[in-house]
């Protein structure tokens, strides 16, 4: 069983901030169950992190990567930029809850109504009566 020392380590990963950060997340990944890459020897997941990473037999950007992901709390989305994107994407929401209403409203005897400037309303299939 060779000692792995922060030495060994440095060769590959200059920077020893990062050199922890990688060790501790290909850890994480070998308690999870992802296959080791050398002999275990008795050694503790740390132990055998840093001498995938000393011997150079893991693939240090795909660890990177896996940081990355794993801080990342959401996924960010594209905000309209103009008033027009704005509108339009309003437009298909409003477009969708009511196609989804429809239904509900056929059995009381409504329709929704779209009129030339997009706004949308709902009328009675109904006739009203004259005196009222």
């Amino acid at each position: 069983m060779a000692r792995v020392t922060v030495e060994d380590c440095i060769v590959k990963v200059p920077n020893r901030f990062e050199l922890v950060l990688l060790a501790a997340q290909r850890a994480r990944a070998i308690a999870g169950g992802a296959p080791i890459t050398v002999d275990r020897d008795n050694d503790k997941d740390p132990v055998v992190a840093l001498r995938e990473i000393a011997e150079g037999t893991v693939d240090l950007e795909s660890i990177r990567q896996s940081i990355l992901s794993s801080m990342k709390g959401f996924v960010e989305q594209d905000e309209p930029e103009g008033e027009d994107e704005l509108a339009q994407m309003i437009q298909r929401e409003l477009s969708a809850m009511a196609g989804a209403d429809a239904e509900s409203q056929a059995d009381a005897g409504a329709v929704n109504v779209v009129d030339s400037s997009g706004d949308a309303s709902l009328e009675s299939l109904e006739p009203e009566a004259e005196g009222e």
